[in-house]
């Protein structure tokens, strides 16, 4: 199982170079609207602290104790309001970011951008206007799904006597919405006791908007952040008290640094605040001059954003856990001597039994128990694995 992270935003607002940095993926970038047609598809990686370091034992799997897991980013083309309504490149690329399980939107800090991603003067444009269009996309998307169906729906939820939580979540199927999620989504918005054929459009909105909430969890990535205003920046924050998510990063600087690591010239891995330069005799004067700007900023804001942005939507906005599974719980490793030979990102509140089945089908069928491999105790099916767990599996297969 893979997670599927979309990157979604109005066109030029940094989406391929967010993809780029965090994929090294071969993309277009241009400052021009609509860069990216297909949507790119490449894989990343969050950052955990690997358990070889405090259990002292040595690992190849990580990089200076830094353990990296891959996910999946998606990065769709530009958006622009009402593509809704075929504006733009349309539905299509609202249809794109359908399986994603959340959604980076990526902001034009700056405010060097309109509407429509035509560059204006940095400044000149108010990012928190960006912000709400791209909900409201995706939410009059799926209202679109909802009242071109309705007719139907209401049928099977009237004389056919179905649900109306499974009827919605059948509609919504290929968005991973379960008939729990919206029977949550019509308790919040009080249409418990109203026949789903009295609704009316407010109604579906309203839906749709929750179904969003729940299918699609969004942060926001304030990109450009070197070179924005710092009223901006603030301003961006300020949503954090409404419940927002918002990580301030600089898809640019973090594409730098990369490029400048593969190239031997610096000591940096993806998320760190710093950097060391290998061999300052080698770079030119404006090279040094360039890397001492970009080290300003990721120390001031604590690393370039990027690995920030993935973690919080993975670790955070989706509640995911790293747990490592092992058949030697004495030395943590494989059957092949390899320590800590796999990562596994798994939701919170997963049981042994669960990661048993996420190990392979057959050993989660045959499951006896559970090995905490720190503490040697004997777990049963239902245990509850926390963040870190070192686990070994036992079962009759």
């Amino acid at each position: 199982m893979t997670i599927l992270i979309a990157l979604a935003g109005k066109p030029n607002a940094g989406k391929s170079s967010f993809f780029k940095s965090a994929t090294l993926a071969d993309v277009e970038i241009a400052n021009y609207p609509f860069t990216t047609i297909k949507p790119n598809h490449g894989v990343s990686y969050v950052r955990a602290k690997c358990p070889s370091v405090e259990m002292k034992v040595e690992c190849t799997k990580c990089q200076d104790g830094e353990r990296f897991i891959a996910v999946e980013l998606l990065d769709v083309a530009g958006l622009v309001p009402d593509a809704y309504k075929g504006k733009g490149l349309g539905n299509k690329f609202l249809d794109d970011m359908r399986q994603a399980e959340a959604v980076i939107h990526v902001i034009d800090a700056s405010g060097g951008t309109d509407m429509e991603g035509n560059v204006v003067p940095i400044g000149s444009h108010d990012p928190l206007e960006d912000v709400k269009f791209l909900e409201n996309e995706i939410t009059m998307w799926m209202y679109g799904i909802l009242s071109n169906n309705w007719m139907k729906l209401a049928k099977k939820s009237g004389s056919g006597g179905a649900r109306v939580e499974d009827v919605v979540a059948e509609q919504f199927a290929g968005l991973g919405i379960t008939d729990l999620m919206a029977r949550q989504a019509i308790h919040e918005i009080g249409l418990d006791n109203k026949a789903i054929v009295n609704w009316d459009e407010q109604d579906m909105i309203g839906l749709s908007e929750s179904l969003r909430k729940v299918s699609k969890p969004m942060i926001i990535a304030a990109n450009k952040a070197d070179i924005a205003p710092p009223a901006n920046i603030e301003k961006l924050k300020g949503l954090e008290k409404g419940g927002y998510k918002v990580v301030s990063c600089s898809a640019g600087i973090e594409l730098a640094l990369r490029n400048a690591a593969k190239n031997n010239y610096i000591e940096y891995l993806p998320g760190d605040k710093d950097f060391k330069i290998k061999d300052p005799a080698k770079l030119s004067a404006p090279q040094k001059a360039a890397l001492e700007k970009m080290r300003e900023f990721i120390v001031k804001n604590g690393g370039t954003g990027i690995q920030q942005c993935l973690n919080t939507v993975v670790y955070s906005l989706l509640d995911f856990i790293t747990v490592y599974p092992v058949e030697d719980e004495t030395h943590f490793t494989n059957k092949d001597g390899v320590a800590f030979p796999d990562a596994f990102l798994i939701k919170k509140g997963s049981t042994a039994k669960d990661l048993a089945y996420r190990v392979h089908t057959q050993i989660g069928d045959s499951f006896l128990f559970a090995v905490n491999a720190r503490t040697k105790m004997r777990l049963g099916e239902k245990h509850e694995l926390a963040d870190n767990d070192i686990i070994k599996i036992v079962s009759t297969k």
